[in-house]
């Protein structure tokens, strides 16, 4: 019997400081804003971690407070930080969480020249993803520099060319690159991917028409044993070698929708990694975007695997 620890998830981007008004209106009539951190890959890095799986983050932060914070943040849920660049020549990127109305949220970015911009192959450990049971990267990286975008370009074809499987989440952001732009290189990275997530919108982006099934069926002829369908409360879909599988949303109530994408993602990767069939993975997968709706925070609300089954049900009690 082997003593070799479990072989990690391991992802790679960029994590920023987190600013999250406490209460609606206009960003000019709040007087006090929350801090914290966030970032798609690390927040799956941290949804798996909580899963119980084994979880690495590559990237680069500032040499600042925020840079520390970052770190400080990631260590303390149990992820791997050893691959990160502290980088003393830009700072960390920032991003504003703003709630106009109970119903209307924005989230700004202010990345610019950040030290997570400027990720490059060299950051990359070639042991470390080696290693992995998964590499997992999103269409967010690509998109921050020429450099970046390499990065990723390295990892994903380092883990191909070594048999380490590829999960590529397409995560699309308008203000980050066209349409045009993303679509030639984001089709590529899922040429390459064994486990591709998409939104409905972000599976037409790479070409694909109709509905949830045809738009599987597309994604699926790229390449991917593995096609998952984000449709937010609708649930989500699976095409995976060629079987299909579905999952109703589970009801919640929705305190903040951004990074319950990533926590459904993290859900889904931590069954596959310990050989979980599909329909669980993707039950697991729902019960944890379901989870982090429902807490304010990137990553705070993904849940622990003791919660699980608790967290899916849909009637409430109180536990004493």
């Amino acid at each position: 019997m082997s003593n070799r620890p479990p072989r990690p998830l391991v992802t790679l981007g960029e994590t920023m400081g987190l600013l999250t008004t406490t209460g609606e209106g206009p960003l000019r009539h709040q007087r006090v804003l929350e801090l914290g951190t966030g970032g798609a890959e690390s927040n799956v890095a941290i949804g798996a971690a909580r899963l119980g799986v084994p979880a690495a983050w590559i990237g680069r932060v500032g040499d600042d407070e925020i840079g520390r914070l970052v770190l400080a943040s990631l260590r303390a849920e149990g992820v791997d930080t050893s691959a990160v660049r502290v980088d003393a020549q830009a700072p960390t990127g920032l991003m504003l969480k703003i709630r106009r109305t109970p119903v209307d949220r924005r989230v700004l970015y202010y990345r610019h020249g950040s030290a997570g911009s400027r990720l490059s192959p060299e950051d990359v450990p070639e042991s470390l993803v080696l290693d992995a049971a998964v590499l997992h990267v999103t269409g967010i990286t690509p998109a921050l520099s020429a450099s970046a975008r390499e990065a990723v370009e390295y990892a994903v074809g380092l883990a191909r060319g070594n048999g380490v499987p590829v999960s590529l989440d397409v995560n699309y952001r308008a203000t980050l690159w066209s349409r045009h732009e993303a679509r030639s290189c984001l089709a590529a990275l899922a040429r390459q991917a064994d486990v591709l997530f998409a939104g409905e919108d972000e599976a037409a982006l790479l070409g694909a028409r109709g509905d949830h099934v045809a738009l599987a069926a597309h994604l699926a002829a790229l390449g991917p044993a593995e096609v998952v369908i984000k449709r937010g409360p609708h649930g989500a879909y699976v095409l995976a070698d060629g079987t299909a599988h579905e999952t109703a949303a589970i009801p919640t109530t929705v305190v903040d929708p951004v990074g319950a994408g990533d926590a459904f993602v993290a859900g889904y990767l931590a069954e596959r990694i310990t050989g979980t069939p599909v329909p669980q993975s993707l039950r697991t997968a729902a019960i944890c975007g379901a989870a982090a709706c429902a807490v304010r925070g990137d990553w705070e609300g993904a849940p622990e695997r003791a919660e699980l089954e608790r967290l899916a049900r849909t009637d409430a009690e109180v536990q004493r």
